[in-house]
C-alpha cells in the first residue's frame, strides 16, 4: 500500500474522499474543445460587445463541465438538455429581476429561488442528466436575476444557448483524434464502448477464481451500462439507419450470452485457463478496427459454464460477419413518464426540501449583506448543493480550498496584465484546463473559479477576488448547515436506491425460472438488475462518506447491497445451467437461490427497523 493510500485508509471517510481523485489518460479531444468554446466571447470581444460574449462563455463552460467522455449521440442529451434548461433559467431569472426592480428583496426572491429550488431538486434525484439542467436551472435564474449586464433577457437566454451549442457542435463535428477504426468518425465513442465490453469479459475471465473476481464483474458491469447508454441516445429514427451501425449493435448484443457465461464461471469460483482470455480480447480488437475478427479460439466445453462461454464466442464470431441484429430489449428501462413519479418520490422530497432551503438562505444572506452583486453567494450554493460531487463535507472542504486557490491565480493574472484580450485567453485556457479539473471538485473549482471571474471583469463589474472568497465561504456554511438539519425523509435516498435493486432482483429470479428460454427478455432484466444495484452501491458510498450524524442513516445498507449481489450473480449461473441441462434446476443450486433469499430478507428488514 502506497503511502497516500495508506493515509486515506486511516482518515475519517469523509475526509479521505478529500484525496481522492479520477485517474485515466487526458482527454486531449476534450481539452481541444474547451479551447475552442471561447471563440464567441472572442468575437464578441472583437465586435467592442464583451458583455455580449459572458453568457455564451458561461453556456459553454457549463456544458464543459457535462463533456463526459462517450458516444456523440449520447452528447445530444448530455449537453443539449441542460443547457435548453439553463437557457430558460436564465430568461426567467431576468424577468424575475425585471419584476423585483433594483431593491433589497428578503423576501420575494427567497421564496421564490426556495420554490424553485424545491422543484429543480426533486428532478434532480431521478437521474444524472436531470441533475444537470435541475443544477443549470437554477444556476441560470441567479445569474440571470443579479448580473448586471445590458443585453435583454431574450438576448442573454440566446446567447447563452448558442455558447453551449457551440460546444455541443464541436462534440458533433470534430473526429477524435488517434482513432484507430475504419469506420465512420460519429461512431467513435460507439465503438469503443462496445469494445470495452469485450476487454471486460476478458478481465473477468482472468480474474476468476481471485480476489478480483468481484471487481471485474463490477467493472463488467459499469461497461454494459455504458455501451448501452452510448448506443440508446436520440436519434430522428426508430432504428439504425447505416449498416456500420447496425453491425455496432448486433456485436454489443453479442456481448451479452459472453457477459453471461463469464459471470456464471466467475460465480464457481475455479481459476480458469490463460487462453481462455484471448477470443474476447480478438474481439474487442476487431470492433475498434473494423475488420473481421478471424478464428476465436474457444474452451474445452467440459462443464455449463464453458460450454455457455464456447457458445457465445461462436455465437458472437458469426455475429462478427453479418451485418443484422439489433441491442437486446430494454425491458425494465424507466420512460419518461415515470419521472414526475420519481421526483415526488420520498428521495426527491428530501432532496428538493434541502435544495431549497439552501438557496432561500442563501438569497436572503446575500439580500441581506448588499443587494448589488449578490448572485455569487446563491450561485455557488446550487453548485455545493449537488450529491454528485461527493460528500457534502468533501465537497465543502474542496469549494473552499478551490476558491481560495482560483481567486489567488486570478489575482496574480489581474496584476500581470490588462485588456479584454488577456481574460479571453484566461477563459480558453480553463476551458482547455477544465475536462482534466472535472477528476477533482477542488481542482474544478479552482478553474471556474478563475474562468468566471475572468468573465465577471468582461461583463464590467469589479473584480472584488476576496470578496467573491468570502462570498463562497459563507455558501459552504450554509450548505454544510442545512445538509445535516434533522429534515424528515434522511436516509430515503439509499433506502429507495435499495428497494429499486431488490425490485429488479427479483424480477430476474422470477423470470429466469419462469422462462429460461427467454434469453432477450432475461438480458435486459440482468441488465436493469446489475445497473440498478450499482446505483445503490454508489448512493451507500456516498452516505457513508458522510459526517457520522448523516452516515449513520446507511448502516446495515452495504449488507443489503451485499446480498442483492449475491442473488443476481447466483441467478445469472442458475440461468446457464438451465440452458445447458434442459431440466429442473440442480439441487445445489436451488438450495442457494433459498439461502440466499432469505438472507436477503434478514438484512433487508434490519435497516427498516
Amino acid at each position: 500500500m502506497t503511502t497516500p493510500s495508506l493515509l486515506a485508509h486511516r482518515l475519517p471517510p469523509w475526509l479521505a474522499h478529500v484525496l481522492r481523485a479520477q485517474r485515466g489518460p487526458v482527454p486531449w479531444n476534450a481539452v481541444f474543445r474547451g479551447a475552442l468554446a471561447a471563440a464567441p466571447l472572442l468575437v464578441s470581444v472583437l465586435a467592442e460587445r464583451p458583455t455580449a460574449g459572458v453568457p455564451a462563455a458561461l453556456g459553454a463552460m457549463l456544458a464543459g463541465i457535462n463533456d463526459r467522455p462517450g458516444s456523440r449521440r449520447a452528447s445530444v442529451a448530455r449537453l443539449g438538455l441542460p443547457a435548453l434548461a439553463g437557457s430558460a433559467g436564465l430568461l426567467l431569472g431576468s424577468m424575475i429581476a425585471a419584476a423585483v426592480g433594483d431593491g433589497r428583496s428578503l423576501v420575494v426572491l427567497p421564496v421564490v429561488f426556495g420554490l424553485l429550488g424545491l422543484a429543480a431538486g426533486a428532478l434532480s434525484s431521478t437521474g444524472p442528466v436531470a441533475s444537470a439542467c435541475g443544477t443549470q436551472v437554477l444556476v441560470a435564474v441567479v445569474i440571470g436575476a443579479g448580473m448586471p449586464l445590458p443585453e435583454p433577457g431574450p438576448l442573454r437566454a440566446l446567447l447563452f444557448l448558442a455558447g453551449a451549442g457551440w460546444l455541443l457542435l464541436l462534440r458533433l463535428l470534430l473526429p477524435s483524434p488517434g482513432r484507430l477504426g475504419t469506420g465512420p468518425y460519429r461512431l467513435d465513442g460507439e465503438r469503443e464502448a462496445v469494445a470495452a465490453v469485450y476487454e471486460a469479459v476478458a478481465r473477468l475471465l482472468e480474474a476468476a477464481g481471485g480476489p478480483g473476481a468481484r471487481v471485474g464483474r463490477a467493472a463488467l458491469s459499469a461497461a454494459l451500462d455504458h455501451a448501452q447508454d452510448a448506443l440508446a441516445g436520440p436519434r430522428l429514427r426508430r432504428y439504425a439507419s447505416s449498416s456500420a451501425e447496425r453491425r455496432l449493435h448486433a456485436r454489443y448484443a453479442a456481448a451479452f450470452p459472453l457477459a453471461e457465461a463469464a459471470t456464471a464461471l466467475a460465480w464457481a469460483g475455479d481459476p480458469l485457463p490463460a487462453r481462455i482470455v484471448e477470443g474476447p480480447r480478438r474481439l474487442a480488437a476487431a470492433v475498434r478496427t473494423g475488420e473481421s475478427c478471424g478464428p476465436v479460439p474457444a474452451p474445452a466445453p467440459t462443464d455449463p459454464g464453458l460450454r455457455a462461454l464456447d457458445k457465445a464466442l461462436l455465437h458472437a464470431a458469426s455475429a462478427f460477419d453479418g451485418t443484422g441484429g439489433t441491442g437486446p430489449g430494454r425491458r425494465g428501462a424507466r420512460s419518461p413518464a415515470s419521472v414526475p413519479g420519481r421526483a415526488w418520490g420520498a428521495a426527491g422530497r428530501e432532496y428538493g426540501l434541502r435544495v431549497a432551503l439552501c438557496c432561500a438562505t442563501s438569497t436572503v444572506l446575500a439580500q441581506w449583506l448588499h443587494h448589488e452583486h449578490w448572485y455569487w453567494l446563491p450561485a455557488t450554493t446550487v453548485f455545493l448543493v449537488k450529491p454528485d460531487l461527493g460528500p457534502l463535507a468533501s465537497r465543502v472542504v474542496c469549494r473552499a480550498v478551490g476558491t481560495v486557490a482560483g481567486a489567488a491565480a486570478f489575482g496574480v493574472l489581474a496584476l500581470l496584465v490588462s485588456g479584454p484580450f488577456p481574460l479571453v485567453a484566461s477563459v480558453a485556457l480553463c476551458g482547455a484546463l477544465l475536462p482534466v479539473a472535472t477528476r477533482h471538485f477542488a481542482a474544478q473549482t479552482t478553474v471556474v473559479t478563475v474562468l468566471v471571474l475572468s468573465l465577471v471583469l468582461l461583463g464590467g463589474e469589479p473584480p472584488a477576488s476576496w470578496g467573491r472568497v468570502v462570498e463562497s465561504l459563507l455558501a459552504c456554511a450554509t450548505v454544510l448547515l442545512v445538509g445535516h438539519l434533522p429534515l424528515p425523509g434522511r436516509g430515503h435516498t439509499v433506502r429507495a436506491a435499495l428497494d429499486t435493486a431488490v425490485g429488479a432482483a427479483h424480477r430476474y429470479l422470477v423470470h429466469v425460472l419462469d422462462t429460461p428460454e427467454d434469453h432477450s427478455g432475461r438480458g435486459a432484466l440482468r441488465r436493469d438488475a446489475y445497473r440498478s444495484l450499482a446505483a445503490a452501491r454508489t448512493a451507500i458510498d456516498l452516505s457513508s462518506a458522510e459526517l457520522p450524524p448523516v452516515a449513520r442513516h446507511s448502516a446495515g445498507s452495504e449488507s443489503v447491497a451485499g446480498a442483492v449481489e449475491r442473488l443476481i450473480d447466483t441467478t445469472t449461473a442458475c440461468a446457464v445451467q438451465l440452458d445447458h441441462r434442459a431440466a429442473e434446476l440442480p439441487r445445489p443450486h436451488a438450495e442457494m437461490l433459498a439461502a440466499q433469499l432469505s438472507e436477503l430478507d434478514r438484512s433487508w428488514a434490519a435497516p427498516a427497523r
